[in-house]
């Protein structure tokens, strides 16, 4: 006898019924647009899989403002054309070659699991498939860039550096993809890195000049800084 198939997430169900009374109605003529014309975002952001960080959601984008790929710990690789398979290089590619984004934004985050999996030797592989452990090797050139953890630091020290040179290493990774080169040194094409604390809410944005990163905006909502003081 063939199992019943398990029913469609109750709270997808509901959030969608939400969706429908509620956003749709006030965009429903920027949907019809979209379904006509097609996309044109100028952004495209490469975020991290984690349910936590949610680009849509923290920048409050608008459909069809953004072009957003999503994988483990926001990892960009070199180029490399070859015959294997390559997700976020292939998300890239439609984004600068058809798309004509005029912006590439990188976003990081505190607390990634990705980062603390490379960091930490003792974790071992979820699967005989090692797919993590294979993809987060991409971080070793960020954690030579820092030049590893410091014999007295704090391990989450440690990984907070490690969040921010990965960043900074995704985005030298993307210069190697002569698409992306090409038309960033024609000033048709601006790449970015950005940082989000999740706990706290603050957005951090890496100023190319000196390679550190800097508050987004200079002063959180009283609102934010009165609920960061009661959780103190």
């Amino acid at each position: 006898m063939e199992k019943p198939a398990e029913p469609f997430p109750q709270r997808l169900t509901e959030g969608y019924r939400t969706f429908l009374d509620d956003r749709f109605i006030r965009e429903q003529g920027r949907y019809e647009e979209l379904g006509e014309h097609g996309q044109t975002p100028k952004i495209m952001l490469i975020g991290c899989c984690d349910s936590r960080v949610s680009p849509e959601v923290i920048f409050d984008a608008r459909p069809g403002e953004m072009f957003v790929a999503r994988n483990i710990a926001n990892l960009i690789p070199p180029f490399q054309p070859d015959d294997q398979l390559h997700g976020t290089s292939a998300a890239l590619e439609y984004a600068v070659q058809a798309l004509r984004v005029q912006h590439i934004v990188v976003l990081g985050h505190g607390r990634c699991g990705g980062i603390r999996a490379f960091a930490d030797d003792s974790q071992k592989a979820l699967s005989p498939g090692d797919f993590i452990g294979k993809w987060i090797t991409l971080i070793a050139p960020a954690a030579e860039r820092t030049g590893g953890r410091g014999r007295n630091e704090n391990f989450d020290d440690y990984l907070h550096r490690l969040e921010l040179a990965s960043i900074q290493q995704s985005l030298a990774n993307l210069r190697t993809f002569p698409c992306v080169r090409i038309l960033e040194e024609k000033g048709k094409l601006h790449l970015h890195g950005a940082y989000f604390a999740v706990a706290t809410g603050v957005l951090m944005i890496l100023n190319p000049a000196t390679g550190q990163f800097i508050p987004a905006v200079g002063e959180m909502p009283k609102r934010v800084q009165q609920i960061r003081c009661s959780e103190a």
